[in-house]
């Protein structure tokens, strides 16, 4: 794949600009938005998506860093979604070596039953994986398991169980696939809210869009629309029926980074059940450990979800148990919420116990909607959506072909840098090696490159998403917003006042996401 010559805003303005009719139209530019656009275009229809604000703005920047089957489905005894998600996880691990690497968990055990237990499960988890899984099982005996988890709480335990899984960076894997979508001819805005459809005759014909930064008004025509907007698609569903029946019950997840010191190494910790009923993960993330996650009922649905009272000292304390060392607030460096679009509107049992599988409605006037899921098999809910889509649309019969479609960035073979085969571009811009700022690993080329080619408007966009500043240490994020804004007026022609206001709505943006 070869990306188009010029990435600039004015180039693809000019685009969506062009009077045509496009093929798929997608609401969202998140995992499920991305994966939708990007399936369509590797069959060779016509793909536009629109997103709202940044892509992976919202839940898909906000996981829990894991490419997994989910061995807390495994428990529930969800059987077909875990062998789904492993088969997925192999793809995903086949077509972005860049930004997806296997990754050992042990999960320490404190009682003589835990590791027999544990075990038979786990043992299965590796069945259902087949000839993809990354690496067997195995039984750990007490020295063994503090050498995997140098910080482990010694007191009562009993040993552990290893196990393989895979981590990735979702942000970088959102950027991705724009860049994938954008390769394969397809067209990505993101800053370009939908504000309303098209309907003619009782069906869906197009979307009514806003460039967010100019006000300008476009009405794009489309033979079906895909509405991907996560936790979102109540609202975009009741555009077209006012009264339809709520599908989601949202949640949300909360986590927390603190230093490496707490874990470290390069193995991962899972605890088997929470005081809650789920799992809590400490992950190796970017330099830090990454703690989490909580399962709350959400329905209001901020653009910035903030902790509930209680989510951070619930994992805190929780950690605390498992860790010689419990992390206290002060520990924290940024603290981040995923809102998850749960499938269950109506249902009262825990959110913790909401199916995680995805659901396809198509309306009578045809607005196909995708619902649910998770980061790990976003491709398979891409492909289902589409099916939908094209049938709705009389387009060409063509069959899904991302199984085998390597993302943008690629290498040889498995690589961490995130920026994968686009490395050496990078490294020819001006400000390569010259760091942002100390203890920051983000050059001002990199910078540079986030704006030319990988759609970055604002302080923001770079420091929360191209780069995961904001998400690692919210303060080290916000000391690094005046150079950031400084280059960003530059590359887009912005004067001291723009940058100024940047800067100002970035260090108001961190600010939420330390522990006061």
């Amino acid at each position: 794949m070869s990306p188009p010559a010029d990435l600039s805003r004015a180039v693809l303005l000019g685009r969506l600009a062009e009077a045509r009719v496009w093929d798929v139209v997608v609401i969202g530019g998140g995992s499920t938005g991305l994966g939708c656009a990007v399936d369509a275009a590797a069959r060779g229809y016509a793909t536009l998506l629109l997103e709202a604000h940044d892509f992976a703005k919202g839940t898909s920047s906000r996981a829990t860093k894991l490419i997994h089957g989910g061995v807390r489905y495994l428990a529930q005894g969800n059987l077909p979604l875990v062998r789904e998600a492993l088969a997925e996880r192999a793809v995903l691990l086949a077509n972005a070596p860049h930004l997806v690497h296997p990754q050992r968990f042990v999960v320490p055990a404190y009682h003589w039953y835990d590791r027999p237990m544990l075990g038979v499960g786990l043992g299965l988890y590796d069945l259902l994986a087949g000839a993809r899984g990354l690496g067997r099982c195995r039984v750990l005996d007490p020295a063994r398991t503090v050498a995997a988890l140098p910080t482990v709480n010694p007191q009562g335990l009993c040993g552990g169980i290893a196990y393989w899984d895979a981590r990735f960076d979702d942000a970088r894997m959102a950027v991705a696939l724009m860049r994938t979508l954008l390769d394969l001819g397809g067209l990505a805005l993101n800053h370009m809210p939908v504000q309303g459809l098209m309907v003619e005759d009782g069906k869906v014909r197009g979307v009514h869009a806003v460039d967010g930064e100019t006000g300008t008004a476009f009405k794009v025509a489309a033979r079906v629309v895909i509405n991907a907007t996560g936790v979102w698609a109540d609202a975009v569903r009741r555009w077209e029926r006012p009264r339809a029946p709520a599908l989601l019950r949202p949640s949300q997840g909360v986590h927390v980074v603190v230093g490496h010191e707490f874990l470290p190494g390069t193995d991962a910790m899972l605890v088997p059940r929470t005081e809650d009923g789920r799992v809590l993960f400490a992950i190796p993330w970017q330099g830090r450990v990454l703690l989490g996650t909580t399962d709350t009922p959400r329905p209001d649905l901020p653009l910035e979800p903030r902790p509930l009272e209680g989510e951070v000292d619930f994992i805190l304390a929780t950690a605390g148990r498992y860790l010689a060392r419990a992390p206290t607030r002060a520990d924290v460096t940024s603290v981040f919420v995923g809102l998850r679009p749960l499938i269950g509107a109506g249902d009262a049992s825990p959110t913790r116990s909401l199916s995680r599988e995805h659901v396809i409605e198509v309306s009578s006037g045809g607005l196909v909607s995708i619902t649910g899921g998770k980061w790990t098999t976003y491709r398979h809910m891409g492909a289902d959506a589409v099916d939908s889509a094209r049938s709705v649309a009389g387009l060409p019969a063509r069959d899904s072909v991302t199984a085998d479609l390597r993302l943008h960035g690629t290498t040889a073979g498995p690589s961490d840098d995130p920026y994968g085969s686009d490395r050496a571009e990078v490294q020819a811009l001006p400000g390569a090696g010259i760091p942002i700022l100390d203890g920051l690993d983000l050059s001002e080329a990199e910078v540079r490159f986030a704006v030319r080619r990988e759609l970055a408007r604002t302080v923001e966009d770079v420091l929360a998403r191209r780069h995961r500043a904001l998400f690692v240490d919210a303060a080290l994020a916000a000391a690094a917003a005046p150079r950031v804004a400084a280059l960003l007026a530059e590359e887009l022609e912005r004067d001291e006042a723009w940058a100024a206001a940047q800067v100002a709505a970035f260090e108001a943006l961190a600010a939420g996401y330390r522990l006061a």
